[in-house]
């Protein structure tokens, strides 16, 4: 056999160890992968509720779905633009476009999951026509949630807005105050902790439930069955198509998870699909 078959036979030999190399390392790859939990980062009270019984309806069906709970509105969506999650339970498309524009992130809403509607409450008043002059009433203070504040307080008689400012609305927006409010603007988490500072706070269901108070307490609320404010699973966008994502939307989406939530929140937060 002279050296020219020997090298080209050598060759051979090495490209199919190779090729079967790089075939085992990506079976293995792939095993690693579809073996890996999935990481869903949400809010404290009922988003943290869902997931946690989405978890568990998860298992049996090969998805070890690991919940994180986030204080706040800013690090959900941070954590899957990163990568340190890989899906996200407590926004609404208004206010995941905002943070998009905020902050440069590179996210898509995959599905819809819940209508959770916002409201005003107060410890102290029972009537908007308690409200006294000069009163304090705290908002939100991201751009879409404190609109929804501010149209609620319209809704109520109490301010007068430019009009079709819509989900862009400030406070500079207003025109008519005849009651002289005080309107201040608070981190989400804050809202219900102002309520015995305040005469009126917004509040969303997730932190008011959390807190232990009583949704059906509001003074007036938006946001009923409106499909405008569903709560998203967002994911990184270019994910949404992904097996594992997939799957994760059919178990969000079952027959279980809705009768969950129809008779958890009787009927305060309803499914969205």
């Amino acid at each position: 056999m002279n050296s020219t078959t020997t090298h080209a036979k050598a060759a051979r030999l090495l490209r199919s160890w190779s090729l079967s190399s790089l075939m085992i390392l990506a079976a293995s790859l792939e095993g690693a992968i579809a073996g890996a939990p999935l990481k869903i980062a949400v809010t404290p009270g009922p988003a943290a509720e869902i997931a946690e019984v989405i978890a568990k309806a998860a298992k049996p069906q090969g998805i070890d779905l690991k919940v994180i709970e986030f204080s706040d509105w800013v690090r959900p969506n941070i954590a899957v633009d990163s990568g340190e999650a890989d899906v996200n339970l407590f926004e609404h498309i208004p206010f995941l476009k905002a943070a998009i524009k905020a902050h440069g992130l590179h996210l898509t809403a995959a599905a819809p999951l819940v209508i959770m509607p916002v409201g005003l409450y107060s410890h102290k008043i029972k009537s908007f026509a308690d409200v006294q002059d000069g009163a304090t009433i705290a908002i939100a203070n991201d751009p879409v949630n404190g609109a929804r504040g501010l149209r609620l307080l319209q809704k109520a008689g109490l301010i007068t807005l430019k009009p079709n400012v819509g989900d862009d609305a400030t406070v500079h927006d207003i025109i008519e105050n005849p009651k002289h409010l005080k309107i201040i603007e608070l981190d989400a988490a804050q809202l219900v902790r102002s309520l015995d500072d305040t005469t009126i706070a917004q509040a969303s269901m997730s932190y008011l439930i959390a807190a232990g108070e009583d949704p059906k307490t509001a003074l007036l609320t938006d946001g009923e069955g409106d499909p405008h404010y569903a709560i998203q699973l967002v994911v990184h966008s270019g994910r949404e198509s992904d097996p594992s994502i997939l799957k994760l939307i059919e178990i969000a989406h079952s027959p279980e998870i809705k009768s969950f939530i129809t008779k958890r929140f009787e009927g305060v937060i309803v499914p969205a699909w």
